[in-house]
């Protein structure tokens, strides 16, 4: 059975849903306190934290992110690889892990936040309008880029890593707080192995596979 435990960045939200649930419970009807105990149950749902093993394959990219692949495509990528790339874009609900892993195991060597609007995660044009964080892993072997996009609901992207920091194969960096969507840039000769509509798990599912000298 996984084990879950809750992101500190979730303590203020559950604490004033608690609070709240409490004052309305004594102070009003009782009946509504269920409203914001609600709300306190699915804060602590949203916050949690699968405890997961971590890989360590150099020969795969895993996901990194949990959510459902929107797309799949080809392009050039101008912003740490410099070059033809292939780009899978997941989409993270509201329900799902938001947290987000390392696709592989390496040095933090591009950082680069840039602020930006809030349109609906699965449009088109988030990556391009939207507030991003987009974050450059590179080995011996290999260079990609992870980019944190937020939504409609998310309103705080949350990085726990810096430049030269080494992060392990699955290791937690960082989190998008309600509803978002995650691109994985990888070199152009890596193999992708999943497709539009499939449901992915990060650090669990492979998302491609790379050819390792």
């Amino acid at each position: 059975m996984t084990r879950y435990t809750i992101i500190k960045d979730g303590y203020p939200f559950i604490f004033t849903g608690l609070a709240a649930t409490i004052l309305v419970g004594f102070l009003a009807d009782p009946a509504f306190a269920g409203i914001p105990l609600i709300l306190t149950i699915y804060f602590a749902y949203f916050f949690r934290e699968p405890d997961r093993p971590l890989p360590d394959d150099p020969h795969v990219l895993y996901s990194p992110a949990d959510g459902t692949v929107m797309a799949v495509e080809e392009f050039f990528d101008d912003e740490f690889l410099h070059e033809e790339a292939k780009k899978v874009t997941i989409f993270l609900s509201v329900f799902n892990v938001h947290t987000n892993r390392a696709p592989m195991k390496g040095y933090v060597k591009y950082l680069r936040y840039t602020c930006g609007g809030f349109e609906p995660a699965f449009k088109g044009s988030a990556p391009i309008v939207n507030e991003r964080m987009a974050i450059g892993l590179e080995n011996e072997q290999s260079r990609v880029l992870v980019v944190q996009i937020a939504g409609i609901l998310a309103r705080r992207i949350v990085s726990w890593t810096s430049l030269g920091k080494q992060l392990l194969q699955g290791e937690t960096y960082g989190m998008i707080k309600f509803g978002s969507s995650t691109e994985l840039i990888v070199p152009r000769d890596v193999e992708i192995l999943v497709k539009k509509g499939d449901k992915v798990k990060g650090g669990i599912t492979i998302m491609g596979r790379q050819q390792v000298q």
